[in-house]
């Protein structure tokens, strides 16, 4: 029952976000999308898909090529990353959802979701440099737990379908934090996979729990971000487009791919933006990314 109401409450959720992307695209003139765009989408949601996570690939890819000013990646990624959630969410929970325990399966989405409400007011006011070293910070996080996955020194779970009260408790918490992270354009993948292994859940069983915070928060947010000027909307659409059909190959042709190897690639890509939005934030530039001095 569960699983049929979030599904019913995706569905609903998605008509409404795609009517509101596309008038506010039409009504910013911003309309034209790039190959490039949609080739990041393709291939950030791909291995999304897989569990890498789209937010630090995709910031970093952004910041090498000095696509947009720092200050609009939080709203391009909660916005364009959107719609191939929702995707991804959906055949997680059809998948997976039914293994699941019901209470920590929406528990934990709408902790997620509620601090993604809480956080995204924030982001919108929020000053240049602190932006660049909250996700500078947290893609250097980001890089030591690929590194810690490619060494085999991240949990590996147990074999738990659900938690006891304690273990409910934090993870209803520490979800309702991820989301307001999420918000400054901080991914949720890897912390919430983590966190859930720690305390004995099925690592399989965190997709659902991961994909469906994800694909209930990041729309909750974006009706803001799109209300904001620190968006590119071409940008955003160019990334929905491409990450749609990658979702769907990526779960039902190569879901058993190993991609270990992929992960060293994600740490030098993520550790290189880290370090451009951290000298950045250091050094006190309130100049946008592809200005010059």
């Amino acid at each position: 029952m569960t699983i049929i109401v979030l599904l019913a409450a995706l569905a609903v959720l998605a008509v409404a976000f795609t009517t509101v992307f596309i008038s506010t695209a039409i009504r910013r003139g911003e309309t034209r999308t790039t190959a490039e765009a949609m080739a990041l989408g393709a291939v950030t949601n791909f291995f999304d898909t897989l569990g890498i996570g789209s937010f630090a690939t995709t910031t970093a890819w952004i910041k090498f090529r000095h696509l947009v000013p720092d200050t609009f990646i939080p709203a391009i990624l909660n916005v364009g990353h959107s719609l191939p959630t929702f995707a991804q969410s959906a055949i997680f929970l059809v998948i997976l959802g039914v293994n699941v325990d019901p209470v920590l399966l929406a528990s934990c989405i709408g902790a997620a979701v509620l601090g993604a409400l809480l956080g995204a007011p924030l982001v919108v006011r929020a000053p240049v440099r602190l932006l660049q070293t909250i996700v500078g910070i947290a893609l250097l996080i980001a890089a030591c737990l690929y590194a810690m996955s490619n060494l085999d020194l991240m949990p590996v779970g147990g074999s738990a379908t659900a938690l006891p009260t304690a273990g409910l408790l934090i993870a209803v918490a520490v979800h309702f934090l991820l989301g307001a992270l999420m918000a400054f354009g901080i991914g949720l993948y890897a912390p919430s996979l983590i966190l859930l292994s720690l305390l004995g859940l099925d690592p399989r069983l965190a997709f659902p729990i991961m994909s469906g915070a994800c694909a209930f928060l990041m729309p909750s947010t974006g009706f803001s971000f799109m209300k904001s000027k620190r968006i590119d909307m071409r940008l955003a659409i160019g990334i929905s487009i491409g990450g749609i059909p990658a979702v769907l190959f990526a779960a039902f042709v190569v879901k058993e791919m190993p991609i270990v190897w992929l992960r060293w690639g994600v740490v030098v890509v993520v550790l290189y933006a880290a370090t451009l939005l951290l000298r950045s934030a250091f050094r006190g530039s309130t100049l946008a990314v592809g200005e010059s001095t």
